[in-house]
């Protein structure tokens, strides 16, 4: 069940956000929410790159808590707030994680 809300929040959700919030766009938006899931990229520095019990948040560089303060910064500034949206709900679903573990 675990899996099913993980990736339901990675996929489903950025794509309910763009369906309500930028309706006129919401394709483009929603791709682009899904393309902040590049973050993912840093597991790839990791020995194992997966490790079902390991939290990714505090580990990985692009999930450290300061990396977390630079995408709520993007929320302020018009031209990131969707790159924002979307590595904030990606930092938020992988927290939510964590608590599962």
């Amino acid at each position: 069940m675990q899996t099913i809300i993980h990736y339901s929040l990675h996929f489903l959700l950025p794509g309910i956000i763009a369906w309500f919030f930028y309706r006129e766009y919401w394709v483009k938006v929603w791709l682009l929410l899904l393309a902040t899931m590049l973050i993912d990229l840093d597991h790839l520095l990791a020995t194992p790159i997966f490790d079902a019990n390991r939290c990714s948040i505090n580990f990985h560089p692009l999930h450290k808590y300061y990396s977390l303060g630079i995408y709520i910064l993007f929320l302020f500034f018009k031209r990131t707030r969707i790159i924002g949206i979307g590595l904030v709900l990606h930092i938020l679903t992988d927290w939510l994680d964590c608590l599962s573990m």
